[in-house]
């Protein structure tokens, strides 16, 4: 990576350099006059695309033209909106709606009328008829996030049309045919969910036809220096900023941060960055304490994987599971499930903590 200076990293110096998740996109370059690809013009907007983000674009590609169901999976703040999004555009629905439901927004009576709709009169308060998501993305996309967080009374209908293509909406008896591709995504760990019977083992394996597995920003340290320079263009120019270095010891530091927020806590760092920030020059605030994570195990399997995780977390919030900034919080699980997992792989809070 060069410098202009020792001291100084320059904002174009790192074109090189791969950007660490690509799920976000450069407004810069969708709005240039380059000639693109046709069928792939939302992948060339994607910051990454040329670095540690480029297998999982294959995989995007490949499956994009396909009607198969994808799940894609991944830490909070790893971009998986964005993956599910350039599935749509790169796909023959493109030009049809792409419907999004966050499962863990509602209730699951609520959720249940979101989805599949719900007639006059059905339950105490359902004034009017109400189209749901299903028939909104018909011939179109519905993208489930926080699949995981679906309650498990509502999940069988979901199964149904996924495996039939028809449903009936609340207070119906009229039978409703759709032609809907569906993407889900979450940052659980669904099979072992279906092990402990919090998720249906049969939806599983229906949403797991084709998964996509995002990685966390610490496993793409070399793709930070793409995403802290487009983030820093980006909120500068929102806020009428110029800002044209960044220091370089203040670039090594993004680099080495453990980042247990990725993609997301980047961003948010790097607006309140460019607001502190003043004379062109990059100067944001002290990074949080963070634990830094456990050497690499050769060929972890995933329930070290997962131990690793957990440990990570409940050092960094120091050892407060509940709460906006405990452990389970940080994971992106329940703090029932984070305690029936710790208490599974051994974990227990240290005596001195």
């Amino acid at each position: 990576m060069s410098t202009a200076l020792d001291s100084i990293m320059e904002l174009t110096r790192y074109t090189e350099s791969s950007p660490i998740n690509g799920t976000f996109h450069r407004a810069d370059e969708r709005s240039s006059g380059r000639p693109k690809r046709a069928d792939s013009s939302f992948l060339d907007t994607i910051v990454g695309r040329r670095g540690s983000l480029g297998p999982i674009l294959n995989q995007v590609e490949a499956v994009a033209g396909t009607n198969t169901t994808v799940l894609i999976t991944g830490e909070t703040g790893t971009g998986k909106e964005v993956i599910a999004r350039a599935i749509h555009e790169l796909s023959p629905r493109r030009n049809r709606n792409q419907v999004k439901v966050n499962c863990a927004a509602m209730p699951a009576g609520l959720l249940e009328s979101e989805l599949f709709g719900h007639e006059r009169g059905a339950f105490t308060g359902a004034i009017n008829a109400h189209v749901g998501r299903f028939a909104l993305a018909d011939r179109g996309t519905l993208f489930l996030d926080e699949i995981g967080d679906m309650p498990l009374e509502l999940q069988p209908k979901l199964l149904r049309v996924l495996q039939e293509r028809e449903f009936e909406a609340v207070g119906s008896t009229r039978t409703t045919r759709v032609d809907v591709r569906v993407v889900a995504a979450t940052n659980q760990d669904l099979k072992q969910m279906a092990r402990d019977r919090e998720f249906r083992e049969d939806l599983y394996y229906r949403l797991n036809v084709f998964p996509i597995y995002l990685p966390p920003l610490r496993e793409r340290k070399a793709d930070i220096p793409e995403l802290v320079e487009h983030f820093v263009q980006q909120f500068a120019d929102s806020m009428d900023k110029t800002i044209e270095i960044i220091p370089e010891k203040v670039m090594r530091a993004l680099v080495r941060h453990y980042w247990p927020g990725n993609i997301r806590e980047l961003q948010n760092y790097i607006a309140r960055g460019v607001i502190l920030s003043n004379d062109g020059i990059f100067e944001p605030g002290p990074l949080e304490t963070c634990e830094p994570p456990e050497p690499e195990i050769v060929n972890p399997t995933l329930e070290e994987k997962i131990r690793r995780e957990i440990l990570a977390a409940c050092q960094s919030a120091k050892w407060r599971l509940g709460g906006p900034e405990g452990a389970a919080a940080r994971l992106g699980l329940k703090r029932t499930t984070l305690f029936h997992k710790m208490k599974r792989l051994g974990i227990a809070r240290p005596a001195d903590q």
